[in-house]
């Protein structure tokens, strides 16, 4: 687990290719796997290759530079994100093969580890089936506070989740965010004062993954299944 602060765009995807290179090459020597926790500073506004996901950029190049946020092409899944100081995000570059996960299995453990990190404070997580990402509901309509986006390659992942601590929301009215007609919230939003920090919540995100990553590389070593 490595906490990188605060971190552009482009220099987080640096790392990751790198760490994920060096995680399938060493693979049989059962190279170390990791998560990266951060902040995207500057801004940035992340576009996919997925056809009609530049259309969901609202703000001309004129605007976003304006407001100082970037635009970055990206190779992950999904559509258009937004990514700022006061979200975390966790890029897990895991070896899916020795945790036993395929690739739908996997988002859905990635959903989890929010919903278990904002539970605390009584904000109950609940999952859509027809998009990747929580939401947060009760009396009014249902609102995103973490977006998923992955790629996986020879069987190893990067990129992973944005969770809304308490970044600038105004931000996300740039784009459409995730190609969806729907609001966007954080956890500052929601909870006022009684909002965890930013410290806190990485706190809660990478116990989790210590321990989740854990268990999975134990039952799968234990497996009948396992590669011998």
């Amino acid at each position: 687990m490595l906490d990188l602060g605060r971190v552009s765009y482009a220099d987080a995807l640096a790392l990751q290719r790198e760490t994920h290179e060096r995680l399938v090459a060493g693979r049989a020597s059962r190279e170390r796997m990791t998560v990266f926790l951060l902040e995207h500073d500057p801004p940035v506004v992340t576009v996919t290759r997925r056809q009609g996901a530049a259309g969901h950029v609202l703000a001309s190049d004129a605007v976003l530079a304006a407001a100082g946020v970037e635009r970055c092409e990206t190779d992950r899944g999904g559509d258009v994100t937004y990514h700022g100081p006061g979200q975390l995000v966790a890029y897990p570059i895991l070896d899916l093969e020795r945790l036993g996960l395929k690739v739908h299995p996997f988002v859905r453990w990635l959903e989890q580890c929010v919903v278990d990190a904002i539970a605390p404070e009584g904000l109950v997580g609940m999952r859509d089936p027809t998009a990747t990402g929580v939401w947060v509901g009760g009396a009014a309509p249902e609102r995103k506070i973490a977006a998923i986006g992955v790629r996986l390659s020879r069987f190893a992942s990067m990129h992973g989740f944005a969770l809304n601590v308490a970044p600038d929301l105004s931000h996300f009215g740039l784009i459409v965010p995730c190609g969806l007609q729907r609001p966007v919230t954080s956890m500052a939003a929601e909870l006022g004062a009684r909002a965890p920090s930013m410290d806190a919540m990485k706190g809660r995100v990478a116990a989790w993954f210590g321990a989740e990553t854990t268990r999975l590389a134990d039952a799968r070593l234990h497996s009948p299944d396992a590669p011998s």
